[in-house]
């Protein structure tokens, strides 16, 4: 799979529309040598610096205008450390040593103090996301079901957190980052919707805010409770199968690949909802993200998946994971028979209980 969870901070920004104001930063790092470049920027921002500043007897400073609060990072030539931090429109202190570059101390700005205590309360939670999702994209065993509880329960926490932090917070720059991270484990992307809703129109209209509001418009495509967009793909006989030409039955639209380990742990569980229902009104569609024919059909072959497969073999570039803004797999959606999503990523034990609620 491509990412189980990433907890990514730094992301690609749009770009900005707001009046810029000014902004001062006055640093002291002991032990700098004369003559250091310092550059403050967000490399996916903007390709150019947002300032620059060459130090003397350990002082710097480095000016510049924002048009919001917005993530930068501080490095100087010949290190490689960064000091993470949110540029405010105002006037900003540094101090630290050269050798500890991202523990430095930053004052004068309310988003990153924000940001800091942002971090305290979230990276214990992301850190044990990350381990479980490691070992879960590493393949490995998971007899009793301790990683997979490990994950679930951490992004059941990290859910908890965002409602809180972004309740707390619903004019701070940073609370959009919060709602960023949670959408990396969660599939309601309403709930991500009704979170972004609790920020102030500024909040929202600033560049983290106006990713998520794009996210949002195109995560509602697939989503719980709207029509399955249709699609046309070949089988591997190569003969086109459109997913509306299984209307009046269940089918789980199921994404997987035959190099993706999760996807082939995942299979025994569908293989056995499949014998169960598959006589009950039930079938599954697998769209494969594979780009060679032979190991696709060896993986269809070796893991006994006896239904329909479908795959253009573009890779991630698959035009159905296009269509459905497929980021990771496995992923897979049921849709009922006429047509309507009503249920994501269902898998393991969550797939036979919605599959017996269902079919009698």
């Amino acid at each position: 799979m491509r990412t189980f969870v990433l907890a990514l901070l730094f992301l690609p920004l749009a770009g900005l529309g707001q009046a810029a104001k000014p902004f001062t930063i006055d640093g002291a790092l002991k032990g700098l040598p004369d003559g250091t470049t310092l550059i403050l920027q967000n490399e996916e921002l903007s390709t150019e610096p947002l300032a620059k500043a060459v130090s003397k007897a350990g002082k710097f400073q480095l000016k510049g205008s924002v048009p919001e609060p917005n993530i930068y990072n501080l490095s100087f030539s010949g290190s490689g450390q960064k000091l993470y931090m949110f540029v405010d429109p105002a006037q900003m202190k540094i101090s630290g040593h050269k050798d500890s570059l991202g523990t430095a101390r930053v004052t004068g700005s309310p988003s990153t103090t924000e940001f800091k205590a942002f971090q305290m309360e979230f990276n214990p939670v992301l850190t044990q996301l990350g381990m479980a999702a490691q070992k879960i994209n590493n393949g490995e065993p998971d007899a009793n079901g301790s990683i997979r509880k490990s994950y679930m329960d951490a992004a059941a926490r990290l859910g908890t957190l965002t409602d809180a932090y972004v309740n707390a917070h619903p004019n701070s720059y940073v609370s959009p980052l919060a709602l960023l991270v949670s959408s990396q484990v969660t599939e309601d992307i309403f709930k991500l919707e009704s979170r972004f809703n609790v920020l102030t129109p500024e909040v929202r209209g600033g560049a983290y805010g106006r990713m998520i509001g794009k996210m949002i418009e195109e995560g509602k495509i697939g989503a719980i409770g709207t029509m399955a967009l249709d699609f046309t793909q070949n089988d591997v006989d190569g003969k086109p199968v459109t997913l509306s030409s299984f209307r009046g039955k269940y089918v789980l639209v199921d994404f997987w690949a035959s190099w993706c380990r999760p996807c082939r742990q995942e299979n025994p569980n569908v293989v056995a909802a499949y014998k169960k229902y598959g006589e009950k009104n039930f079938t599954v569609l697998g769209v494969s993200l594979d780009r060679a024919k032979d190991p696709w059909i060896q993986a269809i072959k070796d893991d006994g998946l006896s239904w329909t497969h479908v795959s253009d073999l573009k890779f991630w570039n698959n035009e159905v994971a296009q269509k459905y803004k497929v980021q990771s797999i496995p992923q897979n959606m049921l849709v009922d028979p006429e047509g309507k999503i009503i249920g994501k990523n269902l898998r393991g034990a969550e797939l036979q209980a919605k599959l017996q609620e269902l079919i009698k």
